[in-house]
């Protein structure tokens, strides 16, 4: 009876990690899609499907996962939401804390070939700066990354 009460609240915490671990293997294994896709089909069709709003990789709504892709000085080459962002440099993008995120990005998928970047970015569903994480990997010279928010 009490390792029963003892598992309880232990099962409860890690069912709650779940949803987050699932986001985070989906914005992963999107990333991964996007470096193979373009493996197969050029860089410049990973461009079009990532801008294209019908695009394989660009959110169909605000809940949706979608792909950023930078260049290694920080221009925005293909976002699938908010794409008034393509063309802009970002290299110098603060988060609200001071946190050069932008460049914690390039530098990861530059220097480590793929990996995780923390930061805090403003939500579109909520409208709220929230915790948020970006996987990001090194495609020949751009960052192709997806990020959730925590």
């Amino acid at each position: 009876m009490r390792l029963r009460q003892a598992l309880i609240p232990t099962l409860a915490c890690l069912t709650s990690l779940l949803p987050a671990q699932d986001s985070k293997a989906r914005a992963q294994a999107l990333v991964k899609e996007a470096v193979a896709f373009a493996k197969a089909h050029g860089k410049e069709a990973l461009l079009k499907e990532t801008n294209q709003g019908q695009g394989r990789f660009h959110a169909k709504n605000a809940d949706d996962l979608f792909l950023f892709i930078y260049d290694m000085k920080g221009v925005c080459l293909a976002i699938g939401f908010q794409g008034q962002l393509i063309g802009v440099n970002r290299y110098n993008s603060k988060d609200p804390d001071g946190k050069f995120f932008m460049q914690e990005i390039l530098d990861t998928a530059k220097t480590k070939g793929s990996g995780w970047v923390d930061y805090k970015y403003t939500n579109p569903k909520s409208g709220k700066i929230e915790a948020k994480t970006s996987y990001v990997e090194f495609l020949d010279g751009w960052a192709v990354g997806c990020g959730i928010y925590k």
